[in-house]
């Protein structure tokens, strides 16, 4: 059963499936669809998967209130029996970057002020160049529709309907694609589409084979616990956050050296963020943002630039962040909410570290000769410019380049090798 986005987790889980079907040599698979769509990258993959499958495969469009979208009509298509539940439907099959565009869907009539038009204006459009978008959007759409008319042909269905469904974003209820042979079966249940499969013969590779379902067994086949955790991970909002998890967990581990609990589950996350990134479409211009982003906070933790590389680096990861899916799939699109709390929460860390890097430089040394600077003493003995003062419990050489008499209280203002600079203390002779 899928139910949801198209993505790498989808595909993992049907080739396990028919694997295992395959094994155990069982008649039929049948793949339960509930779909919106997804990538277009896991959607080919699935529809090798089931062309190469030894295994009859039959979609389901279940249950009642479903739908085989986008992405999921290919799959359909693909499959060796096409089934829906009364109640379903199926289509928009354009793929997404070109049905958001304003400037319309290749084949359509442009629009202008006033509205759609054709005619005059249709034929000055059809007869210029194609503009760079207009161009990719008309190679996005023509590459689909041929696949999924080679899909239809393949399996004996509506190949020019299964066309317009790329081209104009058609959909039908499962009973008009019943009556227009885009699917092959309208089943109310599990036990009926088993009843109905049963006798019809499929186009397995270069020959032909008769399914016998009727009254099987059906062994039901769940999601394992790793294709679970892959189907969170390729959420590209989790592997962010896993992403930034990892690369705090290694700042305060670079911090408080020998803490080893963020280290260790700072790499833990850093990889498995990085893990699920590698399973979707990436923008790689993004992936360098981002990557040069977090480089930069990362020598703001390391060695304190006053600001300039930390929210340098955090103007980088927000705009890397922005880019860094490339699709325009929205289950598989970074939340614009998760981008502004993460960028907030990593500008609240940076200006902590300002503030203290701030204080840090404003601190009196408290180690070496250089505490002493500003420290007061007491003179013990003087002569001339000369003498010895008493100064944290240690007697010392002194000069001054003014006179000075035993008990006077003076301040340190230089060190030159072991003998002080110093000078009266004019605060404590006021007081």
């Amino acid at each position: 059963m899928i139910e949801g986005p198209i993505g790498p987790a989808a595909v993992h889980h049907i080739e396990r499936v028919l694997s295992k079907s395959q094994d155990l040599q069982t008649e039929a698979v049948v793949l339960q669809l509930n779909t919106p769509g997804g990538l277009a990258d896991s959607m080919r993959e699935i529809i090798s998967a089931i062309l190469l499958s030894p295994v009859p495969v039959i979609t389901y469009v279940a249950p009642p209130g479903a739908h085989a979208a986008s992405a999921g009509t290919y799959i359909l298509y693909a499959s060796h029996v096409a089934a829906m539940a009364p109640g379903t439907n199926l289509g928009a099959a354009t793929p997404v970057a070109i049905g958001g565009m304003p400037e319309g869907l290749p084949g359509q009539p442009p629009k202008t002020e006033e509205g759609e038009k054709s005619g005059e204006a249709g034929k000055e459009t059809d007869s210029d160049p194609l503009a760079p978008k207009d161009a990719m959007a008309a190679k996005a759409t023509n590459d689909a529709a041929a696949l999924i008319r080679s899909l239809a042909e393949l399996h004996g269905r509506n190949a020019d309907w299964a066309e317009s469904a790329v081209r104009q974003a058609k959909s039908l209820s499962s009973a008009k694609a019943l009556e227009l042979n885009v699917i092959d079966l309208l089943a109310a249940d599990l036990d009926a589409l088993l009843r109905d499969a049963d006798g019809r013969s499929v186009v397995m590779g270069e020959t032909r084979r008769t399914l016998s379902t009727a009254g099987l067994p059906v062994e039901r086949v769940e999601m394992d616990a790793i294709t679970r955790i892959l189907s969170v991970l390729s959420n590209p909002n989790v592997a962010l956050v896993m992403m930034m998890l990892g690369i705090y967990g290694l700042i305060f581990e670079f911090w408080n050296p020998g803490a080893v609990v963020p280290g260790v589950v700072g790499a833990i996350c850093l990889t498995l963020g990085l893990y699920a990134l590698n399973q979707l479409p990436l923008d790689y211009a993004g992936l360098a943002l981002l990557g040069l982003g977090v480089a930069f906070m990362v020598a703001e933790a390391l060695s304190p630039s006053f600001g300039v590389l930390g929210f340098g680096g955090l103007i980088a990861f927000s705009m890397g962040a922005a880019m860094l899916v490339d699709t325009d799939v929205p289950a598989y699109q970074i939340s614009w909410w998760l981008i502004g709390s993460m960028a907030l929460i990593s500008g609240s860390v940076l200006i902590l570290l300002l503030g203290y890097t701030v204080r840090t430089y404003r601190r009196l040394p408290v180690s070496g000769s250089a505490r002493m600077l500003g420290a007061r003493a007491k003179v013990i003995d003087w002569t001339g410019n000369a003498g010895f003062v008493w100064v944290e419990g240690e007697r010392w050489q002194a000069q001054s380049d003014t006179g000075l008499h035993a008990g006077q209280n003076v301040r340190i203002r230089a060190i030159k090798g072991l003998t002080l600079l110093v000078e009266p203390d004019t605060r404590a002779e006021q007081s």
